[in-house]
């Protein structure tokens, strides 16, 4: 007697790729806002306004890259049957997280002589304007179907 019963559809989530895509050019992307922030910072401010960019930039970087790990870490349990609980805890721990280590970072670097606090903020704000058009064009351009985890069930054959 054979099993009729269809095999589980693979629950790897079809997201994975588009979420590395994202880390990959949000990377190059920020490599190239260090580099023209590092330099303008540098022209306007000296080596305070370079600190600052590269501060700002990093700052930027860190806080676009925990949204993608994290949802490419609570993607490892998609094969478990409590995976939106664990899913839902890594995104929102990893919101936590840049929450915390935001209000932190604003606190320490409040009153630091060696920063300029113009350049730091113009640097962090082309870091996040330049990872959400990254966001956006990847996701734009990615070519998943819209209904991208389900396999749906072969119909009987005559052998």
């Amino acid at each position: 007697m054979t099993d009729a019963r269809p095999e589980p559809a693979d629950r790897t989530p079809t997201s994975n790729p588009v979420l590395r895509r994202a880390l990959l050019w949000g990377g190059l992307l920020a490599a190239i806002v260090l580099v023209v922030s590092g330099v303008l910072g540098l022209v306007f401010a000296g080596t305070e306004g370079l600190v600052s960019a590269l501060v700002g930039t990093l700052m930027a970087v860190v806080f676009m890259g925990i949204t993608a790990a994290s949802i490419l870490l609570a993607n490892r349990f998609a094969a478990s049957d409590v995976f939106v609980g664990i899913f839902f805890g890594v995104v929102l721990g990893g919101w936590l997280l840049k929450f915390i280590v935001f209000i932190v970072l604003v606190v320490v670097l409040r009153d630091a002589d060696w920063l300029n606090p113009t350049v730091l903020f113009l640097s962090l704000v082309g870091g996040v304007i330049a990872s959400l058009v990254v966001d956006v064009i990847v996701v734009a351009t990615s070519r998943m179907p819209y209904a991208s985890d389900v396999k749906l069930p072969q119909a009987p054959t005559d052998d």
